[in-house]
Parts: structure tokens; sequence; C-alpha cells
């Protein structure tokens, strides 16, 4: 239809050529303004997710020192309670850490059915497993034997007196992983 050298247009051709142009996909100016968002959100992200794996690595590691202080305080609880015979020269603590894991045998008094007393040998493991070092990913501990400087790096191989991880690292609050 035209009308005086003009073309009429119809609503409906209109908004066909408007839905046309816009399902052809993102202007240049929409993707500019999405990557921009993406960036920023990594970029605050990213520091977040690593203070938090650090977190994590290090509450591990108060539980795995926790863990084996704890097995070394029970062996030489025993020791001094004479439980277990240990080398006069070890102060009751134990020879290294595999002990803790293989237990010692140690005399119980048991009660018969008649009311006798009798002792007997019973195997006593202080840990199931020697704990992963989650700051180094090896079961390689630092060792310090109660002869040993408390600061002293070398394990004098007497007997194990404290446990202490090898690495280097620094945590959140500061302090050395070492000095934990």
């Amino acid at each position: 239809m035209t009308v005086t050298g003009f073309k009429i247009i119809k609503m409906t051709d209109l908004s066909r050529s408007v839905r046309k142009r816009r399902q052809r996909g993102f202007t240049l100016l929409e993707m500019v303004v999405t990557l921009s968002i993406l960036a920023l959100l990594t970029a605050v992200a990213i520091p977040v997710i690593t203070t938090s794996v650090k977190r994590e690595k290090e509450i591990q590691l108060q539980q795995s020192l926790r863990l084996l202080r704890q097995a070394i305080d029970d062996y030489k609880k025993l020791a001094d309670e004479k439980k277990i015979k240990v080398d006069p020269d070890s102060f009751g603590y134990p020879p290294d850490l595999e002990t803790l894991v293989n237990g010692v045998e140690v005399e119980q008094e048991v009660t018969d059915d008649s009311g006798r007393k009798t002792t007997r040998k019973v195997l006593v493991r202080f840990l199931r497993k020697i704990p992963l070092d989650p700051m180094t990913n090896s079961y390689d501990w630092g060792l310090r034997s109660y002869q040993d400087k408390p600061d002293s790096d070398t394990w004098g191989g007497d007997n194990v007196y404290d446990v202490y991880t090898r690495s280097q690292g620094t945590a959140l609050d500061g302090t050395k992983y070492r000095d934990w």
C-alpha cells in the first residue's frame, strides 16, 4: 500500500523486524560488561578460596599434631605408671613413632570368676597410623627427643618427646608452622 509516494508500514511488520534484529545475538557492549563482571568476581574469589584452602590445611595440621602429641603423652603416662618396660635413658618416652602404631605390651590386672587376680599382657596401640603432614604432604615429621634443645632441627634419636612439621611456611597468623 502506498499513499502519495509514502509506503505505509503495518505495526506487525515493524515488530517482526525488531524481533529479527534482537535474535541476532549480543552487542559488543553487552559482552564487554559481562566479561568485566566475570573478571571482577574471579579476582575477588581467588584470594578467598586460597585463604580458605590454607586455613583448612592449618586445621588439619593442628589436628595431626594434637593426635601425635596425645599418643606420646599416653605412652609416657603408662611408662610412668610402670605398665610399660622402658629403657631408663628414654625418660619414659617412645623410641620412635612406629612404636606408637605397632603398640606395646602392657600388664593388666584381671579378676576371674572365682575372684582371683591375675595379670596378663595386652597389646596397646596409641595410633592407628601416623597421620599425614598436610603442609609437606608426607609422613616425615620432625622429631625432638627429651635430651634435644627446644629449638633443635635435628633429632638426637634417643626418644620422641615432641613432633613438628618440617614445612618452612608461614601461617595466616604470621607464625612459622614448624613452631606450632
